[in-house]
């Protein structure tokens, strides 16, 4: 793979910097040129290579055999939803956290007890490009009309400085044979996290341009980006026909923002986001477009991962987070969830839905009978198991399963292809 790179890296350096006349050597071209000359070349290059991922990617909804279990060799979950007929869907990484990933999803009809095997598959690697084009970061989402959401990221590589957020909508989610809208590009960056609806109807999506401009060989690319780059909200008052722009929190040390927002009583939004210090927090009274100074919350302390905060139908708050207190934790360890009857300044609760080591990337909804479901992963690159747990309000409360239908660890997926026991 690195010396097609490398060969189609040449040609398209070649290309790009083709003279108007066509007998002049390109070599002698370069020999003139400063450093600052040749940095924006290579730039120029990398960029060129990044609109490869501007290329829609295709929707497998024939995944198998390619795609079984004995196939897959590594998980990462990305997501859960409940369809209105209470189909359970599920998305998640194989791959690798890597250039490699690509998307699977499965169904449940029996809520959560057993899984079928892969439904969808979003795998937009082609042995044409020079580098991996990976779709790596994304959520499910069941709106307030019933369609199911599959929003996906795609970019070349790892990270090329730009990536996009796109989606798939899903108008008959519960039928044997779902349909998948042709996916539309809705901005650059990604999506980790659901859409928030707010009490003027609008629909509140997070977008992260990520505030370090591209990894490896796309470092530095898409400069005009950099005004943008940040855990920014799109907003849309059409149901999902448009999204706009509405404004952006930038925080220290961002890792991939991961950013959550919901609306408090008195109408503001508060925004949580993933950083090298744990969970960051702001507040925006404008309806996100302006924020706060990010802060590290006083109550709150969270490894530098993912975590999940929603809104339930009791007006509750309803935070999944690592550790056993909600003011310490140790590492990816003992995932908890916890209940807010303020608007987050205090917690109570404490039901520790796994307590082994190798957790992460809750992620989750109620459904309407008030029973709540949460997806997270297990030891990505050597059990790579997809995992639930369903429990209740009364649950977390009691800190401990009370409810008839409340169960912990309810295997999604396994992957069963040789695995790679170290972690990417």
């Amino acid at each position: 793979m690195m010396n097609l790179r490398c060969c189609f890296l040449t040609c398209l350096a070649l290309l790009v910097a083709a003279p108007a006349v066509a007998q002049e050597d390109p070599a002698t071209r370069f020999a003139t040129m400063s450093p600052e000359e040749i940095r924006a070349f290579e730039i120029e290059v990398a960029e060129k290579v990044a609109d490869l991922a501007l290329i829609p990617p295709k929707l497998n909804t024939s995944p198998l055999p390619e795609y079984g279990y004995d196939k897959l060799d590594y998980g990462m979950t990305i997501g859960i939803e409940r369809t209105p007929g209470g189909r359970l869907w599920a998305c998640w990484v194989a791959g690798g956290d890597s250039p490699e990933a690509f998307f699977v999803l499965a169904t449940s009809d029996d809520d959560g007890e057993t899984w079928s095997d892969p439904r969808l598959v979003i795998d937009s690697h082609s042995k044409n490009l020079p580098i991996d084009r990976s779709i790596l970061v994304g959520n499910l989402w069941t709106d307030p009309l019933g369609r199911l959401w599959l929003i996906f990221d795609q970019s070349m590589h790892m990270y090329d400085g730009r990536a996009g957020v796109w989606a798939t909508v899903c108008e008959n989610p519960d039928d044997d044979q779902p349909v998948w809208s042709p996916p539309r590009r809705i901005w650059h960056g990604v999506t980790l996290n659901k859409p928030t609806v707010l009490s003027t109807g609008e629909w509140m999506l997070p977008i992260s341009l990520d505030q370090r401009p591209g990894f490896g060989p796309f470092k530095g690319t898409f400069p005009e980006l950099d005004p943008y780059r940040g855990a920014n909200v799109f907003v849309s008052t059409d149901e999902g026909a448009t999204w706009q722009r509405r404004g952006a929190a930038r925080f220290p040390n961002p890792d991939w923002h991961e950013h959550m927002i919901v609306e408090r009583r008195d109408g503001s939004l508060w925004m949580l986001a993933r950083t090298a210090k744990g969970i960051m927090q702001t507040t925006s009274t404008d309806g996100g477009r302006t924020w706060a100074e990010p802060t590290v919350p006083g109550n709150i302390r969270h490894p530098n991962a993912r975590f999940h905060v929603r809104r339930l139908a009791s007006g509750r708050l309803l935070l999944v987070k690592h550790g056993d207190r909600i003011d310490a934790h140790k590492g990816r360890v003992q995932l908890s969830a916890w209940l807010s009857d303020d608007d987050g300044r205090t917690w109570n609760g404490g039901l520790v839905l796994d307590e082994r080591r190798g957790i992460s990337y809750p992620d989750g909804f109620q459904a309407p009978d008030g029973t709540i479901y949460i997806s997270y992963d297990r030891n990505r690159a050597t059990d790579g198991e997809i995992l639930m747990a369903r429990f209740t309000e009364e649950d977390i409360l009691a800190g401990e399963l009370v409810g008839p239908k409340s169960k912990r660890k309810m295997l999604i997926s396994r992957p069963l292809g040789k695995r790679d026991n170290s972690e990417r």
